[in-house]
């Protein structure tokens, strides 16, 4: 009683508060409450409160069947009341935080401690007179020439200030461009709600509470719901829960659905009631959105490239280049501190032990100055061994790429993803959608024991047999699949839903019968029991309750299968006659069998009676209930193969990649396909499987799946028919495991259908489907096709092989730079006390190295020569031989002619020598010259870094990457803006048009050297060694790799390796102490701790929007609910604990 009393009071409060809430019957508050309860709770909750589902449908002003009406108004209201569908994404970091980070760089922070020193002590004059005790200090020509010593400092800062702010915004670009990328994934995905009894896709953010949204296999469901109608509906709420078993939901059971779950199988329709932050993703993401903000400062200590997507940009072939730039870093850290001790002890042993000068009190302000100074010209030398621009040049070039990709109908989700397939040596295709057009038509049928080429006029088929025709599609096939008019005039009929079903569909409509008709009489709600298909069953079936008591099962499915199931067939004249195996194998030799070879794709359609007095069967014994069939028909569906997929595999062929055809389909009609296609070539010896064959041959006597056996039959393997989603995966699975060839085997994959997802995971690249792909498979995958198209696959690899030949292009430029600069910075310090290049220049060197190179290099655009080479591998030397060979050639050059210029040049020009300038020297010509020649060196040889295959033609499409032309061009303007006006600050003087004619030929003349050293054949440098090879993925643990792989940066991990195992073994034990601790009283901690995903995966899951784990916190205080709180509590507690606790342990190594 007082339960009814509670109920009763909560509705007349709701009904005050609708004044308030827009005048819905329903508040917020009180839906929230509602969908924090679980299965019978909640069902108890809905019949007390408001009557049925459909009460609540009332209250929130909507039609179970019609919908919303869609009028913008309401749509605001609502919007308005109950929030949108919207998750306010994590605030950007603003400008100046992005500037602040770039000055964290410890290079730059060595620079502006060593300036903001040298600033200060050249404002510091000795006592007149005492300049001659105290060495040697230019008191300059000019007056005040002396006093300019400032200058360097300033400029030196100023530089730092430029490199910093470009830094900066090459970070905030990166991070705008993946904030697009995000957004344009989350507009990408639409779901089917009913709005003005129409079923349209609208945007996931534009659902509304109140909206009836229709749910189908493998949708990802956008919000929570109540369920109105259901078939067979199973959902996977192990994102909420951590139950891996799929939960059935029904009206008289459990009718919650919420948002982050996946539909594993069946359909049906939910009324929406919570969306946006109110939704069981929102409530979670609210509390980790409060709780993240200490966080993400720790974070920030290990910034490790991540993007916006989630999806840690954790490249592991791209990581050697990381690995690359902390080795060359040493060794310009050991080449700087060596310049100094040089410089310091050659100061030292000359000005107090050659020349015998004793140390006074008023000169250490002026050594403190040359020290400074020897300090500063370490530092430069450092500035230029360190290619920080490589991190960059990755990130341009993968950011670039994407953005391109995008246009090509790629849309990357996981930057990696982007870069590997470059290097992908297999591709698993599906058939259906992607080799094929999915334009599905019924070209043939075996109908009333005729097989007809053509369809058959409706008049050639007996009545009976065409109303059990028209029935059976009509109410087996989803309602969601419908056949609409053409969008224009005189084009094709559009095709909504499954392709299958929409070419059944189109059968009656060429036999001139209305589906629509038999729909309207028999909706989907009067529909007894539907068995939908999924990939184990290959069928579907529909049973319809009779008037008279008795039922009709109709089924549909794969004619092999349907047909074993039939134990009779409509003949000619209509009547149903008894069908012998005999029979059955003469169906399928004389009419599935050509179907197929013909390339059709062949379904059964069936159907069987339960007489009116038999006691009603056991539904839920599936295999009892589709059996003793009568067949109907067998029609023979066509597919046709994209015209420009043969052309696309012949490229992938020639480019060294191996493509297989995994299908569903029989293994003639796979055969047939995969002939078309080119996956075959006739007289080849080449595998074509069905499923259950390759599992005879790849299992021993035990059932247990052996490597020995895959390798044995994975070379040779071109079409997999009849495939399970299980068979792709130990497919995929066996092909990267294998060790039968040289390198390891990088593998693509396609998939569209939710249980393609851990064949998708398991790859190397997992390809979703944009348009037929359902939501799990587009969680699980790398890139998605929009266009479902094979030959975005074979420009994705193009893309792929083309950032790893920008970075390499990128490497052997700035490794040239490297090379010449510190060798010339070192050396001409050691001989001459002073770096032929000053710090101002050093750092104008870096930027042209460094970030303008990046740029320049890295958005080159691919060409289809690309793929005429084979890939490279997974362990392919960063620095192929080739590239040593320019990169010692050319840096052999350039130090020729510094070397020239700065010990010879004064003589050849007719100059003063700058060499061993005093302290606060004015700029030489001299040393300008030597600045000069070297940097038109680094821009000329920009030109030769386009080519790393030992190409002849340099300039060979150089006018299609406009960006290069523009920095090429721009750094030549600014350049000569230095050295004419640069004057003191850039340590410049103006030069005369004779000397820079003699800096531009010398400039030029590497692009000669260039060709010279491409006569020499690398074969014959027999020293020429291979460089770059990184630790490779298999050399580290793959438990290390999943739980570390965000955390701890591939360098550390090396170094680590012990110290991390300990700390996560320690992480674990506290946590699950601190939770059981912290839970004592809840009833169903088990649960929870059950399962823990790893901590890589929860930051996927927190940062990616559409793969949440739930946490909920409820205000309710019903004791029966208290077990799932804690439940949901715990997922909470237990993300924030190991989060934390696997930071403290980082900082704790740090």
């Amino acid at each position: 009683m007082a339960n009814n009393s509670l109920a009763y009071s909560g509705v007349k409060n709701s009904l005050k508060e609708a004044n308030h809430d827009g005048d819905f019957g329903i508040t917020l508050a009180e839906l929230r409450a509602l969908m924090e309860l679980r299965s019978t709770d909640a069902l108890r909750k809905i019949q007390e409160s408001y009557g049925d589902v459909y009460g609540i449908c009332s209250r929130l002003k909507t039609s179970p069947n019609e919908g919303l009406s869609g009028n913008p108004a309401d749509i605001e209201r609502r919007e308005a009341v109950f929030g949108k569908n919207f998750i306010p994404p994590k605030k950007p970091k603003t400008f100046l935080q992005l500037v602040w980070e770039a000055l964290q760089d410890v290079t730059l922070i060595i620079l502006e401690i060593a300036a903001i020193v040298s600033l200060g002590l050249s404002f510091y004059q000795p006592p007149e007179g005492d300049n001659a005790l105290c060495g040697e200090v230019s008191v300059g020509e000019e007056e005040g020439e002396g006093e300019t010593g400032w200058i360097e400092g300033a400029a030196i800062l100023l530089s730092v200030v430029c490199v910093v702010l470009v830094t900066a915004f090459n970070d905030w670009s990166k991070e705008k461009q993946f904030r697009g990328l995000q957004s344009r994934i989350e507009q990408e995905q639409k779901f089917t709600v009913i709005r003005g009894g129409q079923v349209i896709q609208i945007p996931v953010a534009d659902i509304t509470v109140g909206d009836i949204a229709q749910v189908k296999y493998g949708d990802l469901l956008p919000a929570d719901g109540i369920l109105i109608q259901g078939n067979d509906l199973k959902i996977d709420e192990s994102s909420l829960t951590g139950e891996s078993d799929h939960v059935k939901k029904s009206l008289d059971k459990d009718p919650l659905l919420l948002s982050g779950t996946h539909v594993m199988e069946g359909s049906g329709r939910m009324v929406v009631t919570a969306v946006g932050v109110n939704s069981q993703t929102g409530i979670i993401f609210t509390l980790l959105g409060a709780g993240g903000e200490e966080e993400e400062k720790k974070d920030e200590k290990k910034k490790e490239k991540k993007t916006e997507m989630g999806a840690a940009m954790e490249m592991q072939p791209l990581k050697k280049k990381q690995i690359s730039a902390v080795q060359i870093g040493k060794a310009g850290l050991l080449m700087s501190a060596i310049t100094v001790i040089i410089l310091v002890l050659y100061f030292v042993i000359d000005t107090f032990w050659v020349q015998k000068r004793p140390w006074l009190a008023e000169c250490t302000p002026i050594y403190i100055q040359y020290f400074v100074k020897f300090f500063i010209i370490g530092v430069t030398v450092l500035v230029v061994a360190v290619p920080e621009g490589l991190p960059l040049a990755v990130t341009i070039s993968l950011a670039y790429s994407v953005k391109k990709m995008m246009k090509d109908n790629n849309l990357v989700r996981h930057l990696d993803a982007c870069e590997t397939m470059g290097n992908a040596t297999a591709i698993c295709s599906d058939k259906t959608g992607t080799l094929t057009m999915n334009r599905m038509t019924v070209v043939q049928a075996y109908i009333n024991e005729k097989h007809y080429k053509k369809i058959p006029e409706p008049e050639a088929i007996p009545p009976n047999i065409l109303s059990y025709l028209v029935t059976g599609i009509s109410v087996n096939c989803a309602y969601t699949s419908k056949i609409l008019p053409p969008e224009k005039e005189g084009g094709l009929p559009r095709h909504v839903g499954n392709k299958t079903e929409c070419a059944l569909l189109g059968l009656l409509l060429d036999l001139k019968r209305d589906y629509q008709d038999v729909r309207n009489e028999i909706p989907e709600e009067a529909l007894y029991k539907v068995y939908t298909f999924n990939s184990v069953r290959k069928s579907m079936s529909t049973v319809l309750k009779n008037s008279d008591g008795s039922y009709r099962i109709f089924s549909k499915g794969a004619s092999e299968i349907i047909l074993k199931k039939c134990f009779k067939i409509l003949s000619a004249n209509g009547e149903a006659k008894v069908f012998r195996p005999r029979d059955r194998d003469d169906i399928v030799k004389t009419v599935i069998e050509p179907m197929a070879s013909e390339g059709l794709r062949t379904i059964c359609l069936a159907f069987r009676d339960f007489p009116a007095g038999e006691p009603e069967p056991e539904w839920d014994n599936e295999n009892d209930i589709v059996t003793g069939l009568t067949c109907i028909a067998v029609v023979g569906i066509e597919d046709p193969v994209r015209p420009e997929v043969p052309e696309a595999i012949k490229k992938c062929q020639r480019a060294g990649i191996t493509v297989r055809m995994v299908t569903g389909d029989n293994i003639n009609t796979a055969r047939a396909i995969a002939t078309k296609c080119g996956i075959l070539h006739p007289g080849e010896d080449f595998l074509c499987l069905e499923g259950k064959d390759f599992n005879r041959r790849i299992r021993n006597e035990k059932g247990e799946i052996e490597q020995e056996r895959i390798d044995k039959i994975w070379p040779k393997l071109r079409v997999l028919a009849r495939s399970s989603p299980t068979d792709k995966h130990t497919l995929v699975k066996g092909i990267i495991d294998s060790t039968v060839s040289e390198q390891r085997q990088v593998v693509a994959v396609t998939g569209d259908g939710t249980n393609d997802g851990p064949a998708l995971k398991k790859a190397d690249v997992g390809f979703a489907m944009g348009i037929a792909g359902t939501d799990v498979a587009k969680e699980a995958s790398d890139i998605i096709l929009t266009d479902d198209n094979f030959t975005s696959i074979v420009k994705a690899v193009m893309w792929g092989r083309n950032v790893y030949d920008s970075i390499s292009k990128f490497l052997q430029f700035q490794l040239t730079v490297n090379v010449v600069a510190v060798i010339v910075a070192f050396t001409g310090a050691c001989i001459t006390q002073d770096s032929p290049l000053k710090a101002v220049q050093m750092l104008w060197v870096n930027l042209i190295m460094d970030t303008l190179a990046s740029l320049a290099l890295a958005t080159e655009p691919p060409t289809e020569s690309l793929l005429l080479r084979k890939p490279y591998g997974r362990n392919k030397p960063l620095i192929s031989r080739t590239m040593m060979k320019n990169i010692l050639g050319h840096a052999f050059y350039q130090l020729v002619v510094v070397f020239t210029l700065l010990f010879a040049g004064e003589k050849f020009f007719d100059i003063d020598s700058g060499r061993n300038a005093p302290l606060h020297a004015p700029p030489s010509e001299h040393y300008t010259i030597v600045f000069n020649t070297f940097v038109l060196m680094q821009l000329f040889n920009e030109i030769n870094a386009r080519k790393i295959h030992g190409e002849r033609n340099v300039f060979e499409g150089i006018f299609n990457n406009a960006i290069f032309c523009t920095i090429v061009l721009g750094t030549f303007v600014v350049q000569i803006i230095i050295v004419q006006f640069g004057g003191k600050p850039f340590s410049c003087s103006e030069l005369s048009i004779e000397q820079w004619l003699w800096s531009i030929f010398l400039g030029m003349g590497t692009l000669l050297w260039g060709q010279l050293i491409s006569t020499i054949p690398t074969s014959r440098l027999k020293f020429l060694k291979e460089a770059g090879h990184g630790t490779q993925k298999e050399e580290i643990p793959e438990e290390e790799l999943a739980e570390d792989v965000e955390e701890i940066d591939h360098a550390e991990r090396e170094l680590r390796r012990g110290q991390i195992l300990w700390f996560r073994g320690l992480n674990r034990i506290q946590t699950q102490m601190d939770v059981v601790n912290a839970f004592q009283s809840g009833s169903s901690i088990q649960g929870a701790l059950r399962r823990q995903p790893s901590i890589a995966s929860q930051h996927h899951d927190v940062t990616n929007i559409s793969t949440p784990t739930h946490v909920v916190f409820s205000s309710s205080t019903a004791s029966t609910t208290v077990g799932c709180e804690c439940t949901h509590l715990t997922h909470l507690v237990l993300f924030q604990l190991r989060t934390r606790q696997h930071e403290k342990a980082g900082e704790r190594m740090n």
